[in-house]
């Protein structure tokens, strides 16, 4: 069976801390539930997390979502958004991990990205390099999420047409952004292979798409 790799970047600096982490961790595992009931899903999808702040963590590799345990996230008091050394670290986790298709074998489906951030990068040089390292990897998609009022959504559009933006970084919000995320790799799930676009599914009102 092919898998369909799924990796989620969270920004977990210093505004993230309290609630709006404890929201994340709380979505993250309601999508996670969602997309164990489905069959298909259960048997394809593949679900890596790397947070960054200062530093750049692996929360778990591509893991099959049967396998997945949801750990403690830690954030830190403050400190800079290394946006870009975790685009890099993503770009080396997906070059371990996904399988390329080969004269013998099927590889992996085209991976999803996910990228939320409450802020801007702090390596912004890094982050600019690497961009285009990043649309060298042949995602199906890459989703950035803007989240609150501070974030900054200009350079996540140097990295993707799909950034929407999040006013309020309650439960709500981030449940029902989760929701989204999961119906999306769903959609992806039933559809990749079988058209070269990928037709996302209708965001929730408290997300809105940046133009």
């Amino acid at each position: 069976m092919r898998r369909l790799p799924v990796y989620l970047l969270i920004d977990t600096s210093g505004s993230m801390r309290g609630e709006p982490i404890e929201s994340v961790k709380v979505g993250i595992e309601s999508m996670i539930s969602t997309l164990r009931q489905d069959p298909y899903a259960l048997e394809t999808v593949n679900i890596s997390i790397i947070t960054y702040d200062r530093d750049v963590k692996i929360i778990f590799p591509l893991t099959p979502l049967d396998e997945l345990q949801l750990p403690d996230i830690v954030t830190p008091d403050s400190g800079p958004t290394h946006t870009g050394a975790a685009l890099e670290k993503l770009c080396s986790q997906v070059e371990k991990e996904v399988k390329l298709s080969t004269p013998e074998q099927k590889g992996d489906w085209m991976p999803l990205l996910f990228i939320m951030t409450d802020g801007h990068p702090s390596d912004i040089m890094i982050y600019n390099q690497v961009i285009k390292k990043v649309k060298q990897h042949n995602f199906a998609s890459i989703i950035a999420c803007a989240a609150g009022m501070k974030a900054k959504v200009e350079p996540l559009k140097q990295l993707t047409n799909e950034v929407y933006s999040l006013d309020t970084m309650d439960s709500s919000s981030f449940k029902k952004f989760f929701k989204w995320v999961s119906d999306l790799i769903e959609v992806g799930n039933k559809s990749i292979g079988a058209t070269d676009e990928l037709l996302l599914p209708t965001p929730p009102e408290e997300m809105n798409r940046i133009i």
